[in-house]
């Protein structure tokens, strides 16, 4: 790796869809739901020993900061910065904030805060391929090479190379249909959200193609530090709420793509863990104190007391002690409609007691 990379570690959303764990104060970054570390843990410690690697900058909504700054601690780790939003503008603000208080030389690995690789080493070594890109002043982004034709995650159309590939398109999330095609054609890859480039490249490139979100970003930037700590005015709300795909990476004619197959899941709902857990004999995840009988293809979870489940298949069962979730594990995506229901409440706003 020819330069120090600095990972930054975006830590928004409130991941409704898991639901009753991931709530308002408490979301699924801050939960750990795959092994034993929180996922922002898990995601801080996945580049530590991988060479040069500096602190982390985290970019994160100003109600989780003390929680994801005491949570780093935890595992040995003291970001160089932290960037806290008092509204979630999606990730090109985030990404501008962030290059913000780097060196322009500074190499930034964005990686969202709520993912989980299987294959650490094999992504390990994936960014050191994108990071010698980025110092040649590429956009770099990775794209996932797909196991199915699914239909919730946007494509990347790459073209002919090697390691590292030209971006021919970004694509909406598909039809079943589409996604099949795609899949089928080999020239498609899975869009991760996760990016590497130079701090000073990137910042040009939002300036020239969003220049909207450099200015709002900028103007709340230049009066928030504190100690390291950068807390922006409430003037941000006024940031252009756009991804930073939409922004940047769909209009520049600097954007290239790594294709990794790492075991990689963002874990956007319950059948997802389903998807990446140890299911048994019967196809059952099992995670706390759990009896079945006559359960298959299903994923069951005790937050400590007792959840006992009979005669039931394809099901998603969360027991947190002040809320039980009960779903099809074929519409486990569709938890976000509960949580609009119960807007307010304590079960969805603050973490279980």
């Amino acid at each position: 790796m020819p330069v120090k990379i600095v990972p930054v570690l975006l830590s928004g959303g409130v991941g409704s869809r898991l639901w009753p764990m991931s709530r308002t104060e408490v979301p699924k970054q801050l939960q750990s739901l795959v092994g034993a570390e929180s996922m922002i843990q898990a995601t801080a410690m996945r580049l530590r020993e991988s060479g040069e690697v500096g602190a982390p900058v985290v970019v994160c909504g100003v109600r989780h900061l003390d929680r994801i700054v005491g949570q780093l601690a935890e595992v040995g780790i003291e970001p160089a910065h932290v960037v806290a939003e008092p509204v979630g503008r999606n990730t090109a603000p985030a990404v501008m904030a962030a290059a913000l208080v780097l060196d322009p030389e500074a190499v930034m690995v964005v990686l969202p805060a709520d993912h989980v690789i299987a294959d650490v080493d094999g992504f390990r070594d994936a960014v050191r391929i994108a990071a010698d890109a980025a110092g040649q002043g590429r956009l770099v982004t990775f794209g996932i090479v797909p196991t199915a034709p699914e239909t919730g995650y946007g494509y990347i159309e790459a073209g002919p190379g090697g390691e590292v590939r030209p971006v021919v398109r970004f694509v909406e999330k598909p039809d079943a249909e589409t996604a099949a095609r795609y899949v089928a054609s080999g020239r498609f890859l899975w869009n991760s959200g996760m990016f590497v480039f130079r701090a000073g490249e990137v910042r040009a490139e939002i300036e020239r193609f969003a220049p909207d979100v450099a200015a709002s970003v900028a103007a709340c930037m230049a009066k928030s530090e504190r100690a390291g700590r950068f807390l922006l005015s409430e003037s941000f709300e006024k940031a252009p709420s756009i991804s930073f795909d939409h922004a940047v990476m769909e209009h520049t004619d600097r954007a290239v793509v790594v294709p990794i197959d790492v075991g990689w899941s963002d874990v956007g709902s319950w059948s997802t863990l389903w998807e990446i857990g140890d299911q048994d004999e019967n196809g059952n995840v099992v995670v706390g104190d759990v009896a079945l009988s006559g359960v298959r293809q299903s994923y069951v979870r005790s937050g400590g007391r007792l959840v006992a489940v009979v005669g039931l298949d394809d099901v998603v069962v969360v027991d947190t002690g002040d809320a039980v979730l009960v779903t099809s594990r074929h519409q486990a995506q569709d938890v976000r409609s509960i949580v609009d229901q119960l807007t307010g409440r304590p079960e969805v706003e603050r973490g279980a007691d």
